[in-house]
């Protein structure tokens, strides 16, 4: 069974599009799934309307934050609920399309984790170049080579990704921590639409000085990490 799991914040006008869209896919792909939407807080109407699409679909789930927590722990909460054996993760906003999962799922299965890469970033030039400058950083910082850290269009392996530990701003770097669990990554290059409604939630100072310290604790992370192979055992 496919999880999808959609962290959502003040996004009414975005939802039943994005709703949709994935249906149409999910029906494409013929699969078992539910879908996790985890309301983070959001004070529009972005909880009345997910109500409304579990009211009419069994396999639609949602759970609701008191106050907005952040992306990284929506989507935590969104990987300990899900019963699905491969977890899909997505934006709410729209600028993910869902056609791009159908391409990444012939890599999945050969790969523990296929993540998007956003070549053709549809943003201002400024939040682009934030984005060039925090990639470089953290690639050199944590010895990686993934151009797109940050996209948040990713099919991974349920059972792996569960043994990571989730830690607010961690998301970004689902890559490495799912490499030190020894999963094998391919990143393929997917769309990335512009935001037709609504607002972007970030901006590239405050992106900074949190990314700053947690490509520190990432590098520490990876220092650190205990890898043994076990040659022989009688237990």
């Amino acid at each position: 069974m496919f999880s999808f799991v959609i962290p959502v914040f003040n996004e009414e006008e975005n939802i039943n599009p994005l709703y949709n869209e994935l249906l149409a896919v999910i029906r494409r792909i013929n699969t078992d799934y539910e879908i996790i939407f985890i309301n983070d807080g959001s004070f529009d109407k972005s909880l009345d309307i997910i109500k409304t699409i579990a009211d009419s679909n069994n396999n639609v789930k949602y759970i609701s934050f008191r106050e907005n927590m952040g992306q990284s722990a929506a989507l935590a909460a969104g990987f300990h609920h899900a019963k699905g054996e491969t977890i899909i993760t997505m934006d709410g906003d729209l600028q993910n399309n869902p056609e791009d999962i159908i391409e990444m799922l012939k890599y999945y299965g050969n790969y523990d984790m296929v993540t998007g890469w956003r070549e053709k970033r549809m943003d201002t030039l400024w939040k682009k170049i934030g984005s060039k400058i925090g990639n470089t950083f953290r690639n050199i910082l944590t010895h990686e080579s993934i151009h797109d850290t940050g996209c948040s269009l990713k099919i991974m392996r349920a059972d792996i990704l569960k043994r990571i530990k989730m830690f607010k701003g961690l998301h970004r770097f689902l890559p490495t921590l799912m490499k030190l669990e020894r999963a094998n990554i391919k990143e393929i290059k997917v769309e990335h639409r512009p935001r037709m409604k609504g607002v972007s939630k970030y901006n590239n100072l405050h992106r900074a000085k949190e990314g700053f310290f947690d490509v520190l604790a990432i590098r520490w992370m990876i220092k650190r990490h205990i890898n043994y192979k076990i040659e022989e055992k009688n237990v």
